[in-house]
């Protein structure tokens, strides 16, 4: 984290003097802060709270560049992998194709398969079959905690008694 020498106690008391502001002064100081008009959809609560990590930010630094690539590359990726947020690096994906067993691991930078790194399921799942396959569904990765895609028009959601079982263990093609 980069830091710079400050007073602490002279960061905390710019702080307090944010959170006793009424919102025509909140956002006057946003104004004055970020050098921009305040956007419609901040609440009150948020304006203070943006406003003081500001600060905290001017007084003590910013994270240093290598971790806020790193936690643009996360963000981004999870974007990506939204179904596949919940494999934790280390896990073990095994699925029989063709006869033959196949394990990839997760790694920190994707996937691990036949010593050959992927970033993504879906590209593993390609690479096994010459085919476009739907990586998560092809391994039988169930979406992270309400990450399930919005179902549309009159389908209704099956309940778990009537939905066929997925399992990675199938040796039949599509």
């Amino acid at each position: 984290m980069l830091q710079r020498l400050v007073d602490a106690a002279a960061a905390e008391a710019e702080i307090e003097r944010v959170r006793s502001l009424s919102g025509d002064a909140l956002r006057r100081c946003w104004q004055s802060e970020f050098g921009r008009p305040l956007p419609r959809s901040l609440s009150v609560e948020l304006l203070r709270r943006m406003i003081a990590h500001r600060i905290q930010e001017e007084a003590f630094g910013t994270l240093d560049r290598a971790t806020l690539k790193l936690l643009d590359g996360l963000a981004r990726r999870d974007g990506a992998r939204r179904g596949e947020r919940n494999l934790k690096i280390g896990t073990v994906l095994v699925r029989d194709y063709h006869g033959r067993r196949h394990t990839v691991t997760v790694a920190p930078e994707g996937y691990v398969w036949e010593s050959t790194s992927y970033s993504s399921l879906s590209a593993i799942a390609r690479a096994m079959t010459g085919t476009v396959w739907n990586g998560p569904r092809f391994f039988a990765v169930k979406s992270a905690p309400g990450n399930d895609p919005p179902v549309h028009g009159r389908r209704r959601a099956r309940s778990a008694e009537t939905q066929p079982s997925a399992r990675a263990s199938q040796t039949s093609p599509r």
